[in-house]
């Protein structure tokens, strides 16, 4: 008990801020796609939009690390549709791949954004259409044509249209601070602050729908699992027992919730029913059980156990059964997630003192290390598994840091003031 309270104080990050998230890609991969995205084109009589949708595409791009742009003061030309586009202009320019869109008023109030994605070699369209939009919706928008534009050239679906929640604070004097759970569109943009206190706020999970957050908070001084609702705020307590009300995973389905409860002396994995309130124990063992994660088919949970002597990850039935080891590589593993499609884990391994998010292929039973941090920890998955996001820390800052699952893409995600800590990445959106 005294050692998993020593953790959840190590987690209890102070950080801060209103400000929205600075991404900057530190690594790149060599030979990244060049493409270019035209500024699109008003219909005649439109005053200029707050979001620049072909602005904001060309960032998506950019951040994936997949893709080089072109500046637009390089550009030859500017169609903005197929009709003008002259392909040996592109191909002198040395572009693989060219977007060209316009947008124009439609007859409710909102606008219609035309896209057309062309291979610049071959002279030939590779998709083009139409989407409603709004001025408020215009960066989800922007974000979702990027999806279509990265699925089609990548070959996997995009993520930008996804949002991340993390935890950050500000400190108010030496003894106070105020911590706030928040969410970000996945470039950083339109942060939201989902709830604030001046005690501790912990492992935030989304529902699979996107449409809630699970996490802990000790704003009575003790810690309790809340579900709240992202749009309207209202907020549930699904757990507030004696002990440790720690580490809320979402079943795939929605319907069930995995968390470490101490409730009964020694902290072990149960599983609450969200319909019927009924609890259940998932382990019983002397040893300290945590951090739950459920597979993507719902048939299995994984989770941090010192049963062995050092933290490792175990795997056991999620209707109950007899619990195995899967990690067998450091002496300490943990904090980990299945990948989108249940083929790997991420994790948290220690090597030589330092503490790395890494990979394990459940069928080679192979790790690979992804980061080189000495502090790396609290990994999540892309909803498309092509990225992790983590918290890590620069000098005495928090930051968030995110590397590509072959780990050749590498981004610094920050705020202009304070510390920030324990990331998710949502489901797509519905």
């Amino acid at each position: 008990m005294k050692k998993l309270l020593i953790i959840l104080a190590l987690l209890l990050w102070q950080a801060s801020a209103q400000a929205a998230l600075t991404i900057e890609i530190t690594e790149g991969i060599e030979g990244a796609l060049p493409i270019a995205i035209v500024p699109f084109g008003l219909q005649k009589g439109m005053q200029p939009l707050e979001q620049d949708v072909a602005a904001i595409i060309n960032a998506d791009l950019v951040r994936s690390g997949r893709f080089k742009t072109l500046a637009s003061k390089d550009m030859l030309s500017k169609p903005t549709s197929g009709d003008g586009v002259e392909f040996r202009d592109w191909q002198v320019l040395g572009m693989d791949n060219l977007v060209v869109g316009s947008i124009r008023n439609d007859t409710r109030g909102g606008y219609v954004v035309q896209v057309q994605l062309f291979d610049v070699f071959r002279g030939e369209q590779l998709f083009g259409f139409t989407v409603p939009t709004t001025e408020r919706n215009l960066r989800i928008t922007a974000h979702r044509i990027s999806d279509r534009i990265y699925e089609k050239l990548i070959g996997e679906p995009g993520a930008f249209a996804t949002r991340v929640a993390y935890v950050t604070s500000q400190r108010l004097s030496k003894r106070s601070h105020k911590l706030a759970l928040k969410i970000a569109d996945a470039d950083g943009y339109n942060p939201q602050t989902i709830v604030t206190s001046k005690e501790p706020l912990l492992s935030p999970s989304w529902s699979p729908d996107g449409n809630r957050i699970a996490y802990v908070s000790f704003e009575k001084k003790r810690p309790s699992i809340y579900i709240q609702e992202v749009k309207t705020g209202r907020r549930t307590k699904v757990a507030s027992f004696e002990g440790i009300n720690g580490a809320p995973a979402w079943s795939p389905d929605g319907q069930q919730l995995a968390m470490t409860l101490s409730k009964d002396g020694n902290p072990d994995i149960f599983v609450l029913n969200l319909k019927s309130s009924k609890l259940r124990p998932l382990t019983r063992h002397y040893a300290i059980d945590t951090e739950a994660s459920w597979s993507p088919d719902g048939r299995h949970i994984i989770f941090t156990s010192d049963r062995g002597g050092s933290p490792q990850i175990y795997q056991v039935p999620s209707y109950g059964g007899k619990a195995k080891r899967i990690t067998f590589e450091n002496r300490y593993n943990a904090r980990a997630s299945y990948s989108p499609d249940g083929e790997s884990l991420i994790l948290v391994t220690r090597i030589g003192g330092h503490y790395r998010i890494a990979e394990l292929d459940l069928k080679s039973n192979i790790t690979r290390v992804l980061t080189n941090g000495t502090l790396d920890e609290s990994p999540s998955f892309a909803p498309n598994g092509s990225m992790v996001i983590y918290a890590t820390s620069e000098g005495n800052k928090g930051v968030l840091s995110a590397v590509s699952i072959d780990g050749r893409v590498k981004q610094r995600l920050a705020l202009d003031e304070g510390d920030i800590r324990e990331p998710v990445w949502s489901p797509y959106r519905k």
